[in-house]
């Protein structure tokens, strides 16, 4: 397998994973004059860098992890950041919402249903991984009574399940779309694990807040 990447691309990916990491230390902060006053009075640099821990790491290797896959099949695949969804991101996260759509990797070449099923899959499987990664990080920051481990450990597991449960559904662009295509069961055994999953540990325990 040949993984190559062009320097248009490593800047891409480079501009995405920095713009994401400071639209969530943003949106994480609270939004709006209230996010900038804190980040301004407590400092940019920890929130930031616990955001591209977590957030733009679990963007990144979403997509890296599309390109693997594409590659692998065979494809011609590229990361192309969409610069004017980055700076909604941003944005939103000012006013106290956060969308965020940094871009897609694009792929050509022949190829089958499955296979294109899989390309999909890998992103979201990716989160899945690494917010297992995450998960002891968070547990050894409780044990050790770490507020910046259990931090960057809940949020890494929070964003990474959030991001696996999102991208599947079976909605427009999204990963879910592709993959019901291609499987109904594979969509089914991946899809209702990851949205109970994500809900319990987010909404339930509210882990990462």
């Amino acid at each position: 397998m040949n993984l190559t990447f062009s320097t248009r691309e490593l800047q891409d990916l480079a501009v995405a994973w920095i713009t994401l990491g400071v639209a969530f230390a943003i949106f994480f902060a609270g939004g709006g004059s209230r996010a900038l006053s804190t980040l301004v009075d407590d400092g940019l640099v920890l929130p930031l860098v616990v955001s591209l821990v977590t957030a733009g790491l679990g963007f990144l290797l979403h997509e890296l992890a599309h390109k693997v896959v594409a590659v692998r099949f065979d494809q011609v695949a590229e990361f192309r950041a969409d610069y004017g969804m980055l700076f909604l991101a941003v944005m939103s996260a000012l006013v106290g919402f956060l969308f965020a759509a940094p871009g897609a990797v694009h792929h050509r070449g022949r190829i089958t249903e499955r296979e294109h099923g899989l390309i999909a899959l890998a992103g979201p499987v990716t989160n899945g991984l690494l917010a297992l990664v995450f998960a002891p990080v968070y547990v050894a920051g409780l044990l050790a009574g770490s507020p910046l481990l259990s931090l960057i450990g809940g949020r890494g597991v929070a964003i990474n399940l959030f991001l696996a449960a999102f991208n599947l559904v079976p909605f427009g662009a999204l990963d879910g779309r592709t993959v019901l295509d291609w499987s109904t069961a594979v969509f089914v055994l991946t899809f209702v694990p990851a949205a109970i999953l994500a809900v319990f540990v987010v909404f339930v325990l509210g882990v990462g807040f």
